[in-house]
């Protein structure tokens, strides 16, 4: 770490530190940061328990994971995903970048999980003169695509030997099945898929093992799309393009070395263009409530931001583009934590998404790109919402004008 230290001194005061998010936290290297730089700005996407938070960091995301979502030292930045990258190239340049990736490989190392915004930070920090840091982690998997990063191209190398980190078995209730079930059923053969993590996800990629050249281009996946590789469902022809993963050590075994997934930047995958051009792109994000207008609130609860747009903005705009393509909101009709509807009349937070193409719940299937907004907030009522606010619905429609 003596390095480390070298290549430390003679930065600005209050230096930007861009480091790996989600799940592939580089955790030895950024602790030893926090100990070397008495005062910093932290910029992490869906930042995990654990991160410094303390007097002197400043907190800075895209993106508000469990690690920030509390802290009052928390600056987000409003920003569709795939404009991240814009942001570190203008309005927030990085001076440091810490990364975790795999052992070095023919003078490279990968990023192995976490692709993401990390090649647009490494080069806004190169064209600065700024320090990029590795923690090489032998249980970390070689990827290919934009994952893979010349030697050349990084500072300070650290080797450690940690587990990564998966998720915990996601127990499919019947209200999950039912919805998965649903929006399968709207899937057919050759379709492009973008799901996420989750009961629903899972549940949807579950019931599509019986269909055939599959595709899938996505934010990032999980055990369910290896579950598709294994029945056949995938096109064999067509690489599984995504930008992070997260999963069992079965899936990190399977990714190692495998030429078929593609790891691409945030810039790639999430381009609303690259998206509409995959044939019968199939979109299916979830959300915290949705209105009779068709507006989504995915990203804050009483005013307070929660996550953020994240993706779901560049896929449904790049699904309902795409030929064949279509933009679900997949969720629940009840809230079971809020004890609330999840479809209300007019939504009180600010607005991550509208325009889907239907919307899916336990009750049902709601049509809503296409048609008139009194049908839109009839198919919402009808096929969407949790019976036992219905009655309470259609008056507020009445109120609105949608009825």
């Amino acid at each position: 770490m003596e390095e480390l230290r070298r290549v430390l001194n003679g930065l600005p005061d209050q230096p930007r530190v861009v480091a790996s998010g989600n799940f592939a936290t580089p955790w030895q290297l950024l602790e030893e940061v926090d100990r070397l730089l008495p005062t910093y700005r932290l910029s992490v996407l869906n930042a995990q328990h654990g991160i410094p938070d303390r007097e002197g960091v400043e907190l800075e995301t895209s993106f508000v994971g469990v690690g920030m979502r509390s802290s009052p030292r928390l600056h987000y930045f409003p920003s569709r995903l795939s404009l991240v990258p814009t942001l570190f190239a203008r309005a927030n340049p990085p001076d440091v970048v810490l990364l975790h990736t795999s052992l070095p490989r023919d003078g490279k190392v990968s990023l192995g999980t976490e692709v993401n915004i990390l090649p647009s930070a490494i080069e806004a920090v190169r064209r600065r003169g700024g320090v990029v840091g590795a923690q090489a982690n032998r249980l970390m998997p070689y990827t290919f695509g934009d994952a893979e990063i010349d030697l050349d191209d990084v500072d300070v190398l650290v080797e450690v030997d940690a587990a990564l980190a998966s998720p915990p078995e996601v127990c499919l209730d019947e209200a999950s099945a039912r919805i998965g079930e649903l929006v399968a059923g709207r899937v057919h053969d050759g379709a492009t898929l973008q799901a996420g993590i989750g009961a629903v996800p899972d549940a949807t990629l579950g019931a599509l093992q019986h269909r055939r050249g599959l595709r899938v281009w996505t934010e990032m996946f999980s055990d369910s799309v290896l579950e598709l590789e294994r029945t056949g469902a995938l096109d064999t022809d067509t690489p599984i393009t995504t930008s992070f993963l997260f999963g069992s050590p079965e899936l990190y075994a399977w990714v190692d070395g495998n030429p078929r997934v593609r790891m691409a930047r945030t810039e790639t995958t999430n381009d609303p263009a690259r998206i509409a051009r995959n044939t019968a792109m199939t979109s299916v994000n979830t959300a915290l409530q949705v209105d009779l207008f068709g507006q989504a609130n995915a990203s804050r609860i009483g005013a307070k931001i929660y996550s953020g747009f994240g993706g779901q903005t560049d896929f449904i705009v790049g699904a309902l583009h795409s030929r064949g393509g279509q933009a679900m909101i997949a969720l629940r009709s009840w809230h079971p934590r809020a004890d609330r509807s999840t479809i209300v009349p007019l939504v009180d937070e600010p607005v991550t998404s509208f325009q889907m193409t239907a919307v899916v719940t336990e009750q049902g299937v709601a049509e809503v790109f296409g048609h008139d907004q009194k049908s839109q907030a009839r198919h919402l009522i009808e096929h969407a919402a949790h019976p036992s606010v219905r009655e309470e619905l259609w008056e507020e429609a009445h109120a609105l004008s949608l009825a």
